[in-house]
């Protein structure tokens, strides 16, 4: 029996989300993993088939993708994961999506471009609310100013974040990465929160800083726009707080403290409950300029985060079951174009100018 896709990782939080919005939708994914007991609950709840396979048992990972069309890949974070089941991905022909919203991924996966041409597969990362909105966002602004030569996106995601998303993030500070921005078509470090602006995302104004948020890379091989930089807005304590950290990230790196800040992530709650993300909203915000001083501008609301993750994902899972696929390494808005995003319920854009 052939089954469509499978979800990897559907024990985490944005998984077992995909996996509960699937259902909903009449979907019926394999739900996979490596811890059999959290997987084989979950699927039991969702009845649902489950296949158990470790990331280091290449063997395993073959079998789970027996008779797979698609792999959603939710396991991270995705600089330690996304590498494993990529290469089972190409071996097998199965087409692989993920959830990352990681530079260092999105640039691995861009290399490998050729030889995913040449399996018939396609690499297909940044499928949830880091980048699917904002690529389609960029990709709009291209389409208006053909000739930009700089995109500036804003991310303002009202909401908790998952368990997953803290340990990415927290890995991410201890091993030492800071901002990145993009110069001249190439990937440019630059200090942690380098730059501050107002933005409106249209409530009023808001402080926001440089962040490595995934489009810095995806964006240019969405629009080929060399200079982008991406901002997210922070309330002015945890702006200092991020400057600060230029100086004292240091201490983060101490054994002990890292230990206790993972311990503090692990006894957290998994993410936000139903009900807040419900109530939750997200809002981006973007500006293409070019060198004759020609700008256009655009903003665009989605449901909040988590839930625009598990809805993105699957309508992109469900394109590419339906035989709409590109071998190769893709963007979400570079495959699929700008405007896909828009008929998910709750996603709304306007031009500012």
């Amino acid at each position: 029996m052939t089954h469509p896709f499978l979800i990897y990782g559907a024990n985490g939080y944005t998984g077992a989300l995909i996996a509960r919005t699937a259902v909903t939708q009449g979907l019926q994914p394999i739900l996979a993993g490596r811890n059999e007991a959290q997987v084989a609950t979950l699927a039991r709840q969702l009845r649902l088939p489950y296949r158990i396979a470790p990331l280091d048992d290449a063997s395993a990972l073959d079998a789970a993708l027996s008779g797979v069309t698609v792999a959603l890949h939710c396991a991270g974070p995705f600089v330690y994961t996304a590498a494993p089941m990529v290469e089972a991905c190409l071996r097998n022909g199965v087409h692989y999506l993920d959830v990352t919203g990681e530079i260092a991924v999105f640039e691995a996966l861009a290399q490998r471009n050729e030889e995913a041409q040449r399996a018939g597969v396609m690499l297909l990362p940044g499928v949830g609310f880091d980048v699917a909105p904002s690529d389609c966002l960029a990709v709009h602004l291209h389409r208006r100013l053909p000739t930009a030569v700089r995109l500036l996106l804003g991310v303002c995601a009202l909401g908790k974040v998952s368990r997953g998303t803290a340990t990415t993030m927290l890995e991410a500070l201890l091993r030492g990465e800071g901002g990145m921005v993009r110069r001249d078509g190439k990937l440019t470090p630059v200090p942690i929160a380098w730059k501050t602006r107002p933005i409106d995302f249209g409530k009023g104004p808001r402080l926001a800083v440089t962040v490595p948020w995934g489009d810095v890379a995806t964006a240019y091989y969405s629009t080929g726009v060399p200079n982008i930089e991406v901002y997210m807005c922070f309330p002015k304590a945890m702006v200092r707080a991020l400057q600060a950290g230029r100086c004292f990230g240091w201490l983060l790196r101490a054994p002990g403290v890292a230990k206790g800040l993972r311990r503090r992530i692990r006894s957290a709650a998994p993410g936000p409950t139903d009900e807040e993300r419900l109530r939750g909203v997200s809002l981006l915000w973007g500006r293409a300029e070019d060198d004759l001083g020609h700008v256009v501008e655009a903003r665009m609301r989605t449901p909040e985060a988590y839930t625009l993750t598990a809805l993105a994902s699957l309508r992109l899972v469900q394109k590419v079951l339906a035989g709409d696929v590109k071998p190769g390494f893709q963007t979400p808005a570079g495959a699929y174009g700008a405007d896909w995003i828009l008929a998910i319920e709750g996603v709304e854009r306007i031009d500012l100018s």
